[in-house]
């Protein structure tokens, strides 16, 4: 329930309170003593849903748009009539004035907001290094994300230009601020004790989560300004699904700048772009939610255009997606393939050294190098093998190249095979494994490769 309070102009009161009575409304009246052009002062319990409407009928009454107007939540009302008012104004979505009051204070100052923006990203650069979700996800509760995407889809629907106006510069300038800091910070560390010499971020899982960006991003991304515009139009709390949109920005936004950091130019770039195609969502989806719910302007002559401005900028927020979808269904569908022939090169190199004439020999390892970069770049699949063999076996000239034809054959794909031999003992028989083996124990006997020639090896 909402405690709405409001100064009645003079010689409106009569006005004012027939308004009230015919929706019924209980209604408290006090004489205004303390400013002249008021007469008195009327305060009156209404749901959530109700107060715009009921407000919209007193300025037909003669209250001007910019009269004194206070609305505050309330606990318990005991009313006779305030059953027959919740059925005539059911539901829990707050009223315009509510809504744009909400709006207002999710955009905090530019000092503390961007002082949280640089504090998120030095959590979030932290966390991605050192592989820690948990300390992501601190990142994402102290990053103040949620405030500017609802300010700018809210002043948008409004007709509030400037409300408008600051949530997009928020934003922007908030993710410009993260990425540079994101750089710096990555500069810094690469130069020092703290991270270890050769150390490659793309080897790291939750920064290489980041850089493979596929459609699955968007229902993210779409959820959370789902959420967040939900959360403010129906009066709930905010704070956890303020969390929600960080987990769309501020992670790949501090990888974006670990990449430029590093100088992997590709990290940087997939980075962005997931940054942007969920900043696009948040947005789109907010507006959306905004729009549908019924808010408008306060003056029914801008209504016309501001649903003008509201379709131009979704459809352009529409076409942007679109556009960046393409790069999205690129790296999905990379994926995939990279991944079932992994699948594939595995299961088929365990059948070749199932063989019967290859039965001294037993398969050790199987590592498949192929990533969503390989495909754009267009550079072939490495497969690399390690083969143990007793110490009378001997090494079989051609395996690389036996190997090479036979996953040609069956994965459609041309890729580069090394294989390794080593001298192993065994006490039973051990399955391979298709992940790199952390050390090999050899009989004082070094290691033989073997390479395909025709892959270039």
């Amino acid at each position: 329930m909402r405690l709405v309070q409001v100064l009645i102009p003079e010689g409106n009161r009569k006005s004012v309170l027939s308004a009230l009575d015919e929706q019924g409304v209980d209604y408290a009246v006090f004489d205004e003593t303390g400013r002249g052009e008021f007469e008195a002062m009327v305060q009156f319990p209404v749901p959530p849903t109700g107060v715009e409407p009921v407000l919209d009928q007193l300025r037909a009454a003669g209250i001007s748009e910019s009269a004194y107007t206070i609305v505050m939540p309330t606990e318990t009302v005991v009313s006779k009539r305030i059953t027959a008012l919740q059925e005539l104004y059911p539901g829990d979505r707050v009223s315009r004035e509510e809504m744009k009051s909400t709006a207002q204070s999710l955009a905090p100052e530019p000092f503390t907001y961007f002082a949280f923006i640089v504090l998120s990203t030095v959590i979030a650069v932290g966390g991605l290094l050192l592989n820690s979700a948990a300390t992501i996800i601190g990142a994402m509760v102290v990053a103040p994300l949620m405030g500017p995407a609802i300010t700018a889809s809210a002043g948008s629907v409004l007709a509030d230009r400037d409300l408008a106006t600051r949530g997009v510069a928020l934003q922007v300038v908030g993710l410009l601020l993260s990425i540079a800091v994101a750089a710096v910070l990555g500069a810094i560390l690469r130069g020092t004790v703290i991270i270890p010499p050769g150390t490659d971020i793309r080897a790291i899982p939750q920064v290489a989560e980041r850089t493979s960006p596929g459609f699955l991003s968007l229902f993210i991304a779409f959820g959370s300004g789902i959420a967040g515009a939900i959360s403010v139009s129906r009066g709930s709390g905010s704070t956890l699904v303020g969390v929600a949109i960080a987990v769309a920005l501020i992670p790949p936004a501090g990888t974006a700048g670990l990449g430029i950091a590093w100088g992997f130019v590709g990290v940087a770039t997939t980075a962005s772009v997931l940054v942007l195609v969920n900043l696009l969502s948040i947005n789109l989806s907010a507006l959306a939610i905004f729009w549908f719910s019924g808010y408008r302007p306060e003056l029914s002559d801008q209504r016309e255009s501001v649903r003008r401005a509201v379709l131009r900028r979704g459809l352009v927020l529409i076409v942007a997606l679109v556009g960046l979808s393409m790069v999205l269904g690129l790296v999905t569908v990379a994926s995939y393939q990279t991944t079932t022939f992994e699948q594939r090169a595995t299961a088929e190199t365990e059948r070749f050294f199932d063989e019967a004439a290859l039965s001294a020999y037993e398969l050790e390892t199987v590592e498949v190098q192929y990533d969503t970069q390989d495909i754009i770049l267009g550079d072939d699949p490495t497969v690399s093998v390690i083969v143990g063999r007793s110490n009378t076996a001997a090494v079989p000239p051609d395996i690389a190249d036996r190997l090479d034809r036979h996953l040609q054959e069956t994965t459609d794909e041309d890729p580069a095979v090394r294989v390794g031999f080593v001298v192993a003992q065994e006490t039973e028989r051990i399955p391979p494994t298709s992940d790199p083996p952390t050390s090999v124990s050899l009989d004082e006997t070094p290691p033989v490769h073997l390479r395909s020639e025709r892959s270039g090896l």
